[in-house]
């Protein structure tokens, strides 16, 4: 039985998000669909860049991933909203339960994209374009947002069909209709083709799809090597290096783990820097032990209100996981790098993660490290039961009562919300 595959990705998730939320629950009557119109990150605390955009601001220019005071010089009167990260999970759960009613086979890509095997389900939905209007139709109706559907014989053609015209629409991509539909788009369209690989595509004289597939194999692997090997065979449709690129990101073991955040004021005070700092560490920690992993080499990154970049390493004499051992290094490295200037950004790194625990004791730490690793597994085991904010440490007790918002006990990366989906 031939394979029918589905790819489901929600138009502009957060922004549609944003909007269907606002209009269904809070009973707004503007539709952030319909005018100029980003979700992004507060411009009073910095954060602003750009992270999904209407239709009508994408007319402006507007690209995700720029900042928002460049998207405010495009177009004045922009309407800026912050993200509601809970929210979006929430939405994204339902389409996944709605998607359950269709086939068992489902594999969420990300937040917002989702391949659903529908081989055999043509008795029970259809043919494959009928079916997919029928799941098409049915999100727009009941959860008020809109999707595009891509549908072929495997993942690699339904992801590249979804991406065609939007919104809510159904395409198609089989095999038989490379050559027309795909084969003409420009390279940097194609799925695993970033600015750089496509910069060096066009140096050898490869714009289109087309012009990559039906280049010799062995031109595009001498210049991009096994990558050039992987995007040469999806140009031709061919959906294997998929899975297997996949599959090769999640082997290894994670070779390091960090966080950093842009602070909301100038930090001018060692204490609160260094608040910020355990907070860094707490979530790194946690991830590291979460990955049965011990790091050796620790370093700390710093921006300054000139935006001037800075950082300091450190390597371990013997790898660890425990959070305060790592937060004492993380404050010596800070006392070392900072001159005093107004600090906008910390960040602490850690790297050379292994799964073995290669430590060489002294006569008088091998107890109390001991014994701060039995703890940290401790608090870890809780916070997974309960909830993160189940655990803290007492500085942080009244953090969210602090006129200077911002410093969470558990600050990264990904917020409460993102992690825990």
């Amino acid at each position: 039985m031939e394979s029918v595959i589905f790819h489901i990705d929600v138009n502009s998730a957060f922004l549609s998000w944003e909007a269907t939320y606002r209009m269904r629950e809070l009973g707004d009557t503007k539709d952030l669909r319909l005018i100029p119109a980003v979700v992004g990150g507060s411009e009073e605390s910095r954060h602003g860049i750009v992270l999904a955009k209407s239709e009508a601001a994408k007319k402006y220019g507007i690209v995700t991933g720029e900042p928002l005071v460049d998207a405010r010089r495009k177009c004045p009167n922009l309407v800026t909203v912050a993200p509601n990260f809970p929210v979006y999970v929430k939405y994204s759960n339902q389409l996944q339960q709605l998607l359950q009613d269709y086939s068992p086979d489902i594999e969420q890509y990300s937040i917002d994209e989702s391949f659903v095997d529908m081989t055999g389900t043509r008795q029970l939905f259809g043919p494959p374009i009928e079916a997919a209007h029928k799941i098409k139709d049915r999100v727009q109706k009941e959860l008020g947002f809109t999707v595009n559907v891509g549908i072929s014989n495997n993942k690699l053609l339904a992801k590249m069909a979804s991406d065609f015209k939007k919104p809510n629409l159904v395409h198609t991509l089989f095999p038989e209709e490379i050559a027309s539909k795909m084969w003409p788009l420009p390279v940097s369209e194609l799925f695993f083709v970033g600015k750089q690989t496509a910069k060096k595509l066009y140096s050898l004289g490869i714009f289109t799809i087309g012009d990559l597939a039906n280049t010799d194999k062995k031109i595009i692997h001498d210049n991009l090597k096994s990558h050039g090997d992987v995007i040469w065979e999806f140009a031709n449709g061919i959906s294997d290096s998929m899975d297997k690129a996949a599959k090769k990101d999640a082997a290894p073991a994670n070779r390091g783990y960090s966080n950093e955040t842009t602070i909301a004021f100038d930090v001018t005070d060692a204490r609160t820097a260094k608040a910020i700092l355990l907070s860094l560490t707490e979530t790194v920690a946690s991830r590291i032990r979460a990955d049965r992993s011990y790091i050796s080499v620790i370093s700390v990154y710093m921006v300054d209100h000139e935006f001037k970049q800075s950082s300091r390493q450190v390597t371990l004499p013997s790898c660890t996981n425990v959070t305060n051992e790592i937060y004492s290094y993380v404050c010596s490295l800070f006392d070392q790098l900072w001159n005093g200037n107004p600090i906008r950004l910390l960040g602490v790194h850690t790297s050379k993660a292994t799964n073995e625990q290669l430590r060489q004791y002294s006569l008088f730490e091998g107890q109390n490290v001991e014994k701060l690793s039995r703890l940290d597994s401790a608090i870890d085991a809780i916070r997974s039961k309960y909830g993160e904010d189940s655990v803290k440490r007492a500085s942080f007790i009244h953090a969210d009562e602090d006129a200077r918002e911002g410093i969470r006990h558990m600050t990264g990366g990904l917020n409460k919300a993102k992690r825990e989906q």
